[in-house]
C-alpha cells in the first residue's frame, strides 16, 4: 500500500530540507540506498530501506512538500512523524493512504502513537 504525508495550501516557497530527511530516515534504516537521480517529478529523491516487515520505500515529489510511502502502515507512520517534525509548526500537514480510506491531519508534536490511533478511528 502506498501512503502520502503532505503539506496543504501555499506552502510559501517551504519545503523539507532533503539533507535532514535523510537523516532521520538513516537512523531508522542505517542501510538505506538513496536516490537522487530525480528519475520524475514524484520521485526527486528515493530512499529503498529493508524494514522487519518487508522492502520498502520512500519518495519525495520535487517540490519537497508531498513523500511518498510504500511499506507498512507503522513504517509509513514513522516516516510521516519524521517528515511532520521538519515541517513548520504553522503549515497543515495531512496523512491518507492512496485509496483515501483515511485522511487524517497530522499536527506538529503528534506521536507515532497518536498518528496510530487518529488512522484506526478514521479507517
Amino acid at each position: 500500500m502506498t501512503f502520502l504525508v503532505v503539506v496543504e495550501g501555499d506552502v510559501g516557497g517551504w519545503h523539507v530540507d532533503r539533507g535532514a530527511l535523510t537523516e532521520a530516515v538513516r537512523v531508522r534504516w542505517p542501510e538505506v540506498a538513496v536516490d537522487t537521480s530525480g528519475r520524475s517529478e514524484v520521485r526527486a529523491v528515493v530512499w529503498k530501506f529493508d524494514t522487519d516487515n518487508d522492502p520498502g520505500e520512500a519518495y519525495l515529489h520535487e517540490d519537497g512538500s508531498c513523500l511518498y510511502v510504500d511499506a507498512s502502515e507503522d513504517d509509513a507512520i514513522w516516516l510521516a512523524t519524521a517528515f511532520r517534525r521538519l515541517t513548520p509548526f504553522d503549515l497543515d500537514v495531512v496523512f491518507c493512504d492512496d485509496g483515501y480510506t483515511f485522511d487524517v491531519r497530522l499536527r506538529a508534536g503528534t506521536t507515532e502513537a497518536e498518528l496510530t490511533a487518529l488512522v484506526r478511528a478514521a479507517s
